[in-house]
């Protein structure tokens, strides 16, 4: 029962929170400084209400809190009034209290500092506002091999990155990248991260089920995300597709393919693997959406030749359909929503971006 109403898997997420030492550190802080507080209030109160002077004078709440904290700090400059035996003896108890408390929020602090809690703590917080001002951003979930693979890739053409995934530890060889520590298939998380705002998600869990789990809270959030789901068996390709993935994809099997196509065509299968994943080369395969305030639209393919004669339009796609058309004439036309494959330099294929985008 605990299991099918997510209690189990609350649990775990308490339990990750509650031993991680940065939240533990920061709620030992803040719990000591509660307590300083109070005790400079007890004791402000406590002049002002005692008769704890000798010549039968009253603390003002300024005097008073001025005696609480030269008391408290043990900094001892001067008694505001002269006090009598009830007033010393409160000031003793004072003393012990709050020096005590003063001795035990330093040594704290000092612990935060030499431990790194309180850097962390920042760098999360830094990290935070960083995934907020994020827009257009790839989300990838999971960062086992394949997601990994997928975050450096992404990074290393440019692209913004959030990760999110439940073990801290696979992070920590890429510290500098945006993520999110806990469940990706909470709802709470995905927005944190910023589904709403993103331009696609990656999942790649540990189990289909989990897989499957996620893309259907993902496309509940954001129905019109691109959504593209890792598959550990040929068979669940189709339910991740059913659940709401854009595009599921096998790594075994796309890897096998790719073997027999070096091994068959290795001179293509290179050409094809530059042009689609080397970083360094100038030249790229990209997909460009035609938006309806473009000026490429209801022109034809022929007018993109004179616009960016550097990329070669190799296929295009239309609204609503499903298949591509291969070479497309110079007469074809250019619709809203279209989407053309071009071939060329990174420059001329973002001259071409910036035309269809209008």
């Amino acid at each position: 029962m605990r299991t099918f109403l997510g209690l189990d898997r609350w649990d775990r997420r308490r339990t990750t929170l509650a031993d991680d030492p940065t939240s533990v550190s920061l709620r030992r802080i803040r719990t000591a400084l509660v307590g300083l507080i109070l005790v400079i209030g007890l004791g402000t109160v406590g002049y002002l209400v005692l008769p704890v002077t000798s010549d039968g004078s009253r603390f003002t709440l300024l005097d008073a809190l001025y005696q609480t904290v030269t008391t408290v700090a043990t900094v001892g400059f001067r008694e505001v009034h002269p006090f009598n035996d009830l007033g010393e003896v409160f000031t003793i108890a004072l003393v012990i209290l709050g020096a005590g408390t003063v001795l035990y929020n330093l040594g704290l602090l000092v612990e935060a500092v030499t431990e790194g809690n309180l850097r962390q703590h920042l760098e999360r917080r830094r990290m935070d506002r960083q995934i907020e001002e994020m827009t257009g951003h790839v989300i990838i979930c999971g960062f086992g091999r394949v997601g990994k693979a997928a975050a450096e890739h992404l990074v290393a053409t440019g692209n913004q990155v959030v990760v999110i995934d439940r073990d801290i530890a696979r992070l920590a060889d890429h510290p500098g990248i945006p993520h999110l520590i806990g469940e990706a298939t909470g709802d709470a998380i995905l927005r944190a991260a910023g589904i709403a705002r993103a331009r696609a998600l990656v999942a790649s869990l540990d189990s289909d089920a989990e897989t499957v789990y996620l893309v259907l809270s993902a496309r509940a959030l954001a129905p019109g995300l691109v959504i593209v789901a890792r598959a550990r068996t040929a068979g669940s390709k189709t339910k991740l597709v059913l659940a709401g993935a854009t595009r599921a994809v096998n790594p075994q099997m796309i890897g096998g393919r790719r073997l027999a196509a070096f091994a068959l065509h290795p001179d293509v299968a290179e050409f094809l693997d530059v042009v689609v994943h080397d970083e360094e080369l100038d030249f790229r395969i990209e997909q460009i959406r035609v938006s309806a305030g473009s000026p490429l639209a209801g022109r034809t393919i022929a007018d993109i030749d004179q616009h960016a004669p550097d990329v070669q339009v190799l296929a295009m796609r239309r609204s609503g359909t499903k298949t591509f058309s291969f070479r497309p004439r110079g007469s074809d036309e250019v619709v809203v929503n279209c989407v053309l494959i071009g071939f060329g330099t990174m420059e001329s294929i973002e001259a071409l971006r910036t035309l269809a985008q209008g």
